[in-house]
């Protein structure tokens, strides 16, 4: 016998994974994406030159930034309206690509630019995403 839909409308896909591994992914993504980011980062800053100790303490220091704000973004846009909710998140997304393309050491007018065409093609999209999928409210309709 086929299940029905609930009354709301559209049925839920089962979650498959537990809590622990929810809790897992929640920290262990942020810090797997700002190793990496701090490993770019500083690679850019050295420019194909010896690796030095100033070097590797700036990508530690560039890594240990990026999963804070990723968590403090991944834990707090999601309590805000989805105009705002939109912004935070290309927001450090545009200012996460302009300094590291700043490290290649390319003028501040140029990263700029690319960090906001990048922050302004990410906040379309997330936009885009949760005004069809929240009410005004911002609770989720599917």
């Amino acid at each position: 016998m086929a299940h029905a839909a609930p009354a709301g409308g559209f049925a839920r896909t089962p979650d498959v994974f537990g809590a622990k591994v929810h809790t897992a992914a929640r920290y262990g993504i942020p810090v797997v994406l700002g190793l990496v980011y701090g490993y770019w980062a500083a690679a850019n800053r050295r420019d194909g030159g010896p690796i030095t100790g100033w070097n590797v303490l700036f990508g530690f220091v560039t890594a240990i930034a990026f999963i804070v704000l990723c968590i403090a973004v991944a834990t707090f846009a999601p309590l805000l309206k989805r105009e705002l909710h939109s912004a935070v998140k290309s927001g450090f997304a545009g200012a996460a690509v302009g300094f590291l393309y700043s490290q290649t050491g390319e003028s501040v007018l140029r990263s700029t630019a690319l960090g906001l065409a990048v922050a302004a093609g990410i906040f379309v999209v997330f936009f885009y995403r949760y005004y069809t999928h929240e009410d005004g409210e911002g609770n989720r309709i599917r």
